[in-house]
């Protein structure tokens, strides 16, 4: 019978773990850091799309995490961005998004993450690793704690206690990715907050679980994208649902605030556009 959770000597295991496939992760990565000698389009074969960029950074930096998986914990699979998924033989999986922000990091711009997280059976994020090499921040979480990994010191995290979105610092991506209906409301979000970031990608998360960005909502998310988020968000003290105000799976629409008064009242925004496919 497969196992659906880790015990605490596992969690334990899988934190340290992570953070050698984000060493090795930067190690494949940091030659190609605004030293790029081509990027590539992914969706090159489709008339009309979007530019979406991939680089031998990305490539490289999941072929090494792959490689480590594979020597020392063989049972696992293993799902990225970049590669076909590897099967897991015991339930358990790792998910890998060796560079998220990809336009960050052509640009130069040290806003990109590594994402890596263990999820359970069930397809629920156990552990969660948000990684920027470049400032030397490691967020990492797990049920019931969060910590900041930077110069050799462990800081835990915590959330902000803003309850009033007014006052609210938050952010998205790209809202030009959003259907209209989105738009709509994440413009009454906007329009209601007091300050607004865009173009962090997954940095805007490991700031919500250090306490400076008070709620954090997108949508079109890949299971890559958001599978380490959660469990950082949550592990600081924050949530994380969907744009129904669900419980958060990886992809799709999510949403993830400092406090739950501070969730409602973005909800009552969100809900009104609310992607109702049953998979998000």
């Amino acid at each position: 019978m497969t196992r659906s959770a880790l015990t605490p000597d596992e969690i334990d295991e899988a934190c340290v773990f992570a953070g050698r496939l984000a060493d090795a992760a930067w190690q494949a990565i940091a030659p190609h850091f605004r030293a790029l000698d081509a990027i590539q389009n992914k969706r090159e074969a489709e008339p009309g799309a979007d530019f979406d960029p991939v680089t031998e950074a990305d490539q490289a930096a999941e072929r090494a995490m792959r490689a480590l998986i594979s020597a020392n914990r063989p049972q696992d699979g293993v799902q990225g961005e970049e590669y076909a998924d590897s099967p897991s033989q015991n339930g358990f999986n790792w998910v890998l998004d060796p560079i998220d922000g990809t336009r960050a990091f052509v640009a130069g711009l040290p806003v990109w993450t590594t994402l890596i997280a263990l999820c359970g059976p069930d397809g629920v994020p156990l552990v969660g690793m948000i990684d920027q090499p470049v400032l030397g921040e490691r967020y990492l979480g797990w049920p019931g704690g969060a910590v900041l990994e930077k110069a050799g010191h462990r800081t835990p995290l915590r959330v902000s206690d803003q309850t009033d979105l007014r006052k609210g610092v938050i952010a998205t991506t790209d809202p030009f990715i959003m259907t209209p209906a989105e738009q709509g409301a994440w413009t009454h979000l906007r329009h209601t907050a007091r300050i607004v970031r865009y173009g962090l990608d997954a940095y805007a998360y490991a700031r919500l679980a250090a306490g400076t960005i008070d709620l954090v909502a997108e949508t079109g998310l890949e299971p890559y994208d958001a599978a380490a988020l959660i469990p950082v968000v949550r592990g600081a003290g924050g949530f994380a649902c969907n744009w129904r105000g669900d419980p958060a799976k990886p992809g799709g629409q999510l949403v993830c605030a400092s406090t739950q008064d501070l969730l409602d009242q973005a909800l009552i925004s969100l809900r009104r556009s609310t992607d109702r496919s049953p998979t998000t």
